[in-house]
C-alpha cells in the first residue's frame, strides 16, 4: 500500500459517516414511533375517538 491508500481510505470513512448516522437515526425513529403508536392505541382502546382516526 501506498501513503495516499491511507488518505484515500480515511475520505471514504468520512463521506460514509452521515449517511450511517443518518439512516440510524432513521431507523431508530421509525421504531420510537410504532412503539408509541401501539402504546396509545393500548391505552385507550376503549376510546371511539379511535374509529373516528383512520
Amino acid at each position: 500500500m501506498t501513503d495516499v491508500s491511507g488518505a484515500v481510505i480515511l475520505v471514504l470513512v468520512l463521506l460514509a459517516f452521515p449517511v450511517v448516522i443518518g439512516l440510524s437515526t432513521a431507523a431508530l425513529a421509525a421504531l420510537l414511533g410504532e412503539l408509541l403508536h401501539r402504546d396509545g392505541r393500548a391505552r385507550h382502546a376503549d376510546s371511539e375517538l379511535l374509529d373516528l382516526n383512520t
